[in-house]
């Protein structure tokens, strides 16, 4: 593997810089799963190293994000707390993303509509506040969002006042921290420090206690057993997750440097980095925006930095725990918020109501469904619905195009000979390729535009390099509507993808004539519409026909 060493200083500083504002993030990501700690510094550390390493996006720096924590603290509560089963569930995510990437699926997860993504990162930003408000409060957080919700009450009516005034102070102050201090010193560091050496000489609130420290212990995973099935299904919503999330943050990247990421290479680089977390107890993780944007204004450009960025954090891990041990859980609490507050989608929210109502909609409802449903369900129903809504977008302008007026053709004598049959004969030309949210209303529209006095119909598909079978069986239904209404139906301009799905459905092509133009079936037609006025035996030219 090369690399490039052009940018060497830059990217050292990039990840030097990195790696300070992921430890606090780390820290208190780790604490959200249920794992601890250390569990959040040893994912960021296998993941940041190993998908720096092995991946397709340059500067990214990755690592545990709030996302990724909302799937392991639900599954830590589903599993009372069995680490063994959790890092099972790292694991096969890590695998399952090494597959997406092999298979080439990293350019369709691409493909998710924007308001699907707003929604359910919105939807992961406002758990992440709920899990964080009994903590501020002075409570332990009860597992899952509708608990943490219901005990509020509760926790308000018998409030920590020293712990609500840390965990406030803590978010003030990541927010107001100067920006010219912030490069030197990260807010959330800066807030880390503060607020521990605050509450170690003057508040009695509560703080993450023991934590091991020294090099992580290998963890097999553990296959098979009643709760397996949750295992698997919290392993394929990390993979979904975690590679939709890394590879929004590669196009952030890719904006900021002008440079072009590599899908697949950094689903592979994520999943290896993921399976390699899970086997020394660490959380899952993904490609961490905010962290890749610090690393690319501090200098960093190439996949050196990212790597820089953990081997950084495993130098403060392997002698953290006895000062991390007095880190108030309000210190915490306080930074998750301003993480939670970072990811809902501030920018959308605040000119959706200029833009399309149906997708304002949809983020509303991806975003209820991820917060009081469950994530997988959230983008899948989100997906669904965007893509039928799409569907019925396009069909919608496939039939409003659907009957031309002469003027609408190009050459004079077309015209001139529509215009002479204007009455008898019926012209449609499709636009594009003929989907199967058209074909519902294909047949109906047909009926009705062609008119009681319309004797030859031409159905024109110069423009449609493709059709699927529902649109095939739609053809067919006009020509069986033709038949029985004693009217000829000609195809025009069928290239030869169309012509063998229609002729593949049917054994023959349903029409009396196909022609290779529109102006050979024009043609057609009006030489069979004057032998049928003058009484002589009705038959189709042959020139042209297939």
């Amino acid at each position: 593997m090369k690399f490039d060493l052009s940018n060497l200083r830059g990217d050292i500083t990039g990840g030097i810089t990195a790696g300070v504002v992921a430890l606090p993030l780390a820290l208190a990501l780790g604490v959200a799963s249920g794992l601890g700690p250390m569990a959040g510094m040893y994912g960021a550390i296998a993941v940041g190293f190993f998908a720096a390493l092995f991946g397709g996006t340059g500067p990214q720096i990755s690592g545990p994000t709030g996302p990724m924590v909302v799937v392991l603290a639900g599954l830590f509560a589903s599993l009372s707390g069995d680490a063994s089963l959790i890092f099972t569930a790292v694991i096969l995510a890590g695998l399952l993303q090494i597959v997406f990437g092999v298979l080439g699926i990293g350019h369709y997860i691409r493909l998710v509509p924007y308001p699907v993504i707003s929604g359910f990162m919105t939807g992961i930003g406002v758990i992440i506040i709920i899990l964080q408000l009994n903590p501020v409060l002075g409570h332990a957080s009860p597992s899952g969002t509708l608990g943490a919700l219901g005990n509020i009450p509760e926790a308000l009516s018998a409030i920590h006042p020293a712990n609500l005034l840390l965990g406030i102070a803590t978010l003030v102050m990541v927010y107001m921290w100067p920006a010219k201090w912030g490069r030197y010193v990260p807010s959330p560091l800066a807030a880390l420090i503060v607020g521990t050496l605050v509450a170690y000489v003057a508040l009695d609130v509560p703080v993450l206690g023991s934590i091991p420290t020294g090099l992580p212990e290998l963890q097999m995973p553990v296959l098979g057993g009643d709760n397996m099935v949750l295992v698997i299904e919290a392993a394929i919503i990390l993979a979904i997750l975690g590679s939709l999330d890394s590879l929004l943050t590669s196009l952030v990247a890719d904006n900021m440097t002008r440079t072009r990421h590599h899908s697949n290479k950094e689903l592979i680089g994520q999943g290896i980095g993921n399976t390699a977390a899970g086997l020394i107890g660490g959380i899952a993780g993904a490609g961490a925006t905010m962290r890749t944007v610090v690393n690319i204004r501090s200098g960093g450009q190439t996949r050196i930095s990212g790597m820089a960025h953990s081997l950084v954090l495993l130098a403060v891990a392997l002698g953290l725990g006895p000062l991390a041990e007095n880190i108030p859980q309000a210190v915490l609490a306080g930074i998750l918020v301003k993480v939670g507050l970072d990811i809902i989608d501030w920018k959308y929210l605040k000119r959706a109501h200029q833009g399309p109502r149906w997708d304002l909609l949809l983020m509303v409802l991806v975003l209820g469904m991820t917060v009081f449903v469950d994530l997988i369900t959230a983008v899948g129903v989100g997906v669904v619905l965007a893509a039928l809504a799409y569907v019925k977008q396009v069909a919608g302008l496939q039939i409003e195009h659907l009957r031309n007026l002469p003027e609408h053709l190009d050459s004079d004598e077309d015209k001139a000979i529509l215009e002479r049959n204007r009455d008898k004969i019926a012209l449609f030309e499709f636009s594009g390729p003929l989907s199967f949210g058209a074909a519902a209303d294909l047949g109906h529209h047909v009926r009705e535009q062609s008119g009681g006095g319309a004797q030859v119909l031409i159905l024109d598909f110069s423009s449609v390099p493709f059709l699927d079978v529902s649109a095939a069986l739609a053809v067919e239904t006009i020509a069986s509507d033709a038949k029985s209404s004693s009217k000829r139906l000609l195809l025009a301009g069928m290239n030869d993808e169309v012509h063998k799905v229609l002729k593949a459905l049917n054994g023959r092509i349903p029409a009396q004539g196909s022609y290779q133009t529109l102006s050979e079936a024009l043609q057609a037609a009006e030489a069979s519409l004057k032998e049928s006025e003058s009484g002589e035996p009705q038959s189709l030219p042959a020139a042209g026909a297939s």
